[in-house]
């Protein structure tokens, strides 16, 4: 007991309110992020903290006082303590895991690589002119390994090529010319390594979604369902409608096929019963002229001058009627999404 009351009696003040400080934090928001600051210099680290400032607070500490403060939380939070390593800051915040992860990708931004370090990616130099003209750097790109040469007054670089591939250390010479070229390979920003939420951890493989995928998942998935309680005949809000006009276009056929004299399908009835006598008329002229009288054969001849004209406006308002439909459909899908996401 004595040796632990010494012991504790050397810990610089400072560590102890550090440790506290990020305890209190712990327990003050709802989600922990521990994120990875490798590589960002101090004052583009200053300015990311600033931007977060409304939505996030970014802690930087020393990783052996993280471990402190996450060892002396929860039992969850301790979980937190095995993504600590190399640099480290923690991140806490009101927003989900996926909102976090995404607005901390959408704050990265392109970075030069420095001789000496291996490159996480393939650097690939693409084949075009360049800026620059003839000169020492024409030597300097192809002692870096970059296929270079003059054309009409101007370096170009020949053809495409990748100069350096994942894994592999990237020379001082390379580095130079790359970042002459404005070729930044790297992305510096904050790397979220985990989130806890409620006791539950994300990782980033979990959190890196497709949104685009994901909605037209959704859009797929919300036509399906409303063409199924379409057929299913099941009412709901956002079908009624199409289930009321598709009834009445039922009924109306059913009267129409039945004979049912009722004032919604009269003309439709009168239509048809003239039709079918045009057609027998028709019939009966073409085996004996004489079988009907002039009016009648007049009737026929302006039917059949206007039948080309009436089939045109009929394929016009067939067309019109199937873009209504097709608009009204996407309408409704679009008033199901805009309430599925707010």
């Amino acid at each position: 007991m004595m040796e632990e009351l010494h012991h504790s009696e050397h810990i610089p003040k400072w560590k102890k309110e550090e440790v506290e400080d990020i305890k209190n934090l712990v327990t003050s928001y709802p989600l922990l992020g521990v994120v990875g600051i490798g590589g960002i210099p101090a004052k583009q680290l200053q300015a990311m903290r600033r931007s977060l400032k409304d939505v996030a607070v970014l802690k930087v500490s020393r990783n052996t006082l993280i471990r402190r403060a996450l060892d002396e939380s929860s039992d969850d939070i301790k979980k937190m303590d095995d993504f600590v390593e190399v640099q480290t800051a923690l991140i806490f915040t009101e927003q989900n895991p996926f909102k976090l992860y995404k607005l901390l990708e959408k704050s990265k931004s392109p970075s030069p690589i420095k001789g000496g370090m291996v490159t996480p990616n393939d650097i690939v130099v693409e084949a075009g002119p360049t800026s620059f003209p003839p000169g020492p750097i024409l030597g300097d790109m192809q002692a870096a390994g970059i296929p270079a040469a003059i054309d009409g007054g101007k370096v170009v670089i020949k053809e495409t090529k990748a100069v350096a591939k994942a894994g592999e250390v990237v020379s001082q010479k390379l580095a130079a010319m790359l970042t002459r070229l404005e070729i930044y390979p790297l992305e510096v920003g904050l790397d979220l390594r985990a989130v806890m939420e409620e006791g539950s951890i994300f990782t980033p493989d979990v959190l890196a979604i497709d949104e685009e995928q994901i909605f037209a998942d959704f859009v797929q998935a919300t036509q399906q369902a409303f063409n199924l309680s379409v057929n299913a005949v099941y009412p709901t809000t956002e079908n009624i409608s199409t289930l009321l006009a598709k009834a009445a276009s039922e009924s109306k056929n059913v009267a129409i096929n039945a004979v049912v004299f009722e004032p919604d399908v009269m003309n439709v009835l009168l239509g048809k019963a003239q039709g079918e006598m045009m057609s027998v008329a028709s019939a009966a002229s073409a085996k004996d002229e004489g079988s009907i009288d002039d009016e009648l054969k007049e009737a026929l001849g302006a039917a059949a001058s206007a039948a080309p004209v009436e089939s045109a406006a009929e394929e016009v308002v067939e067309e019109k009627e199937e873009e209504k439909e097709e608009d009204d459909e996407e309408g409704g899908m679009a008033a199901g999404l805009g309430a599925l996401f707010g």
